[in-house]
């Protein structure tokens, strides 16, 4: 039997734009299957069908505008749902089979021509997925159709999307992830150009960063901290500083401050073990600070902070980094590191979003101190706020935070 599919009551919503169009003629979709994605000037809403069958006409298209009552598609009910036997029998010869034969692979193309293309990827009408996991999908170019949903009814979420994307890049091979390469542009067709090789350390800094955007789902939270009181005792400390031959930087604090709070969050002190099954807490506190040098960013790290006073620490952290600005750094100077700080203060600017040093899974960036009217409830007074930026891996981090945390969190 033949039906036409209408747009069901959406409320007062009218000439709503479809924004997605999740089905195709000829697809075989079952009861609950989204079909369309609506769009209005507050949220977005899937269209699911009430019935199972193959679609024989699409009646609609991405820009449409629909209200309720209007015509969807055809569709050839099979019944309220689609048994899987009848989907399997139903569905397009293509799907059924097993393993087509590889295509041919077309000639080699120039790089340029290649890299201007779009992302392409297999039909995902069928997927179960809303359309901002689609769209977060296309972004990575990853196919919906090997990914695994864990929402209800198997709707692939978010986090699914994230998960797979990370255990294709630990498997080495990045199938299923196709970001096409930047274009080889002429830049010297515009005006005069001077090439500059690319150092070690850019090199391999660059893939590493690069490699951690795109596979950590980032979260940053911004914050600041009166740090007013604190700046009075390091000037205080000064003569101390110089005796000892040492730098009482900020950031020596901030390292104390920080094994503070890894002590009261311990997994903020952790990683994920290889095999994805476990979180390896950490019982030691060694924290990294990047530094800026000649050859590019480094990150050394300065080991039991925890168990050093503050000018310890500030010969520490002004040894290493001397080391770093020579280019004297070992492998073993860089290793070990529970969380990073990074920090721009030096530039200045009210805030930033570090990105993840991996395994970790939090960095804290800190931008330039700035003197600011605090309202303490009687009056303003002039304060010091230090800005920060905490980024944290949310796939890692968040989802074991959210029953440890304090109701006052």
């Amino acid at each position: 039997m033949l039906e036409k599919i209408l747009v069901p009551d959406i409320g007062d919503y009218a000439n709503v734009a479809i924004i997605e169009v999740s089905v195709k003629a000829g697809d075989t979709i079952k009861a609950e299957d989204s079909m369309i994605t609506l769009e209005t000037d507050k949220a977005s809403m899937e269209i699911p069908s009430p019935k199972g069958g193959v679609i024989k006409e699409l009646l609609v298209k991405v820009g449409d505008k629909v209200s309720q009552g209007s015509e969807i598609l055809a569709l050839e009910v099979t019944g309220d749902k689609s048994t899987p036997a009848a989907q399997q029998q139903n569905a397009p010869a293509a799907a059924k089979s097993p393993a087509a034969p590889a295509a041919p692979k077309p000639a080699a193309q120039p790089q340029a021509a290649r890299s201007s293309a779009p992302i392409s990827l297999p039909s995902q009408s069928n997927v179960y997925a809303g359309p901002g996991v689609r769209r977060y999908a296309r972004e990575l170019g990853v196919d919906l159709n090997k990914v695994n949903g864990s929402g209800r009814k198997d709707r692939i979420v978010t986090t699914d999307v994230q998960e797979y994307v990370q255990q294709t890049l630990q498997g080495g091979g990045g199938t299923g992830i196709q970001i096409p390469a930047a274009p080889a542009i002429d830049f010297s067709q515009y005006g005069s150009i001077e090439k500059q090789p690319l150092n070690r350390i850019q090199k391999i800094s660059g893939a590493f960063l690069h490699r951690n955007w795109i596979s950590i789902p980032h979260v940053t939270q911004f914050d600041e901290a009166d740090i007013t009181e604190l700046e009075v005792f390091r000037k205080g400390q000064k003569d101390i500083a110089d005796q000892k031959e040492v730098k009482l930087t900020p950031v020596v604090f901030l390292m104390k401050a920080i094994v503070a709070g890894l002590k009261q969050f311990p997994k903020f002190n952790s990683s994920l073990a290889a095999n994805g099954e476990e979180l390896i807490l950490k019982k030691y506190f060694h924290i990294g600070v990047a530094v800026d040098t000649p050859n590019g960013l480094v990150v050394p790290v300065v080991r039991n902070v925890d168990q050093k006073g503050l000018f310890e620490l500030a010969a520490d952290l002004g040894q290493i980094s001397k080391k770093a600005r020579d280019g004297k750094l070992t492998a073993a100077d860089m290793q070990g590191g529970c969380f990073t700080i990074s920090s721009l203060g030096g530039i200045g600017g009210t805030a930033f979003t570090p990105i993840i040093n991996a395994p970790e899974i939090a960095i804290l960036g800190v931008s330039k101190a700035q003197m600011k009217p605090i309202y303490d409830g009687e009056q303003f007074i002039a304060k010091l706020m230090l800005q920060l930026s905490l980024s944290y891996d949310h796939a890692k981090l968040m989802a074991r935070m959210r029953h440890d945390l304090p109701a006052s969190w």
